[in-house]
């Protein structure tokens, strides 16, 4: 372990502001040498202090504990650095910001074996389809589909690309017959998703002849969980639509149809998304490299 001893003050006042800027400002500091400063505590240590994205800034599990050394004598700021330098091994409280459409993670397996491989990790994982900052809201990582995680954040692939698909059950086609093109779907009755209870219900996004559109359906059942629809699909009671892997063990067994499959194009799948690579925490370079190997 190499830290300069000197960069302590300008740590504390990041980890009291809470801002970048707001520290510069504070110490009489340009907000480059404090990032500089942080960057050159963080690899003095070995493991990042302070995560950051354009957005906002958090300590880390790491960055805390050196926060509440602070305030101790001199040999207990030493030792607490010593700790942090020495931390190799993956362990401690990872929290997770998961998309509930993303079937492949959720399922079960991935997180299982993860758990299995790394017992000193605990795993927190908050299931929402809201769209927030991660970094402020305390998370370590999210999992959502490639085309809405903002540009500043590493990606790792969970899945390959995806197909929205639209099932209904055999029940319910006996009875109202099949939609030959999405179109017709406002005809039908429909069980929709939304991501938040002051949302529009999702517009299902079809392609004919390489253009793009989607078509507003006006569900007769609407929520943003996507085992009701499931269910609600399989008992007969209307069309819906969602990522293709949700629906293919209930098409396999008969239970649903594939519906206007020539109208579903591929798509990004999903992605672990998280603020940095540099002197990653051993806890969340466990997952990446978990994911990577699944995938």
């Amino acid at each position: 372990m190499n830290v300069d001893m000197n960069l302590l003050p300008l740590f504390q006042a990041v980890a009291e502001e809470a801002n970048f800027r707001a520290a510069a400002d504070r110490l009489g500091v340009t907000r480059s040498a404090v990032s500089q400063g942080i960057r050159r505590l963080e690899d003095g240590v070995g493991v990042t202090l302070v995560t950051r994205t354009t957005r906002s800034v958090r300590l880390t599990e790491a960055g805390e504990r050196l926060r509440a050394a602070l305030s101790r004598p001199m040999s207990d700021i030493m030792g607490a650095l010593e700790r942090v330098a020495a931390e190799d091994q993956p362990r401690g409280l990872l929290k997770l910001a998961v998309t509930s459409i993303a079937e492949t993670f959720l399922s079960g397996p991935l997180l299982a074996g993860f758990a299995e491989a790394y017992p000193a990790v605990t795993i927190d994982v908050t299931v929402t389809d809201e769209e927030f900052d991660i970094v402020a809201a305390g998370f370590d990582a999210g999992v959502r589909l490639g085309e809405v995680i903002e540009q500043d954040m590493i990606a790792v692939p969970v899945t390959g690309d995806q197909r929205e698909a639209v099932v209904a059950a055999p029940t319910y086609l006996a009875a109202h017959g099949a939609p030959t093109h999405p179109r017709e779907l406002v005809h039908h009755r429909c069980i929709g998703w939304r991501r938040a209870p002051n949302v529009a219900p999702h517009r299902w996004e079809f392609e004919e002849n390489g253009a793009a559109f989607d078509v507003a359906v006006e569900p007769q059942v609407t929520t943003n969980d996507l085992r009701l629809m499931l269910r609600t699909a399989l008992c007969g009671a209307g069309i819906t639509f969602a990522p293709r892997e949700t629906f293919q063990p209930y098409v396999d067994r008969g239970e649903l149809v594939w519906l206007l499959e020539e109208f579903l194009p591929p798509f990004p799948g999903f992605f672990l998304y998280y603020p940095q690579r540099r002197n990653m925490a051993p806890k969340l370079r466990a997952l990446v490299e978990h994911v990577r190997r699944w995938n």
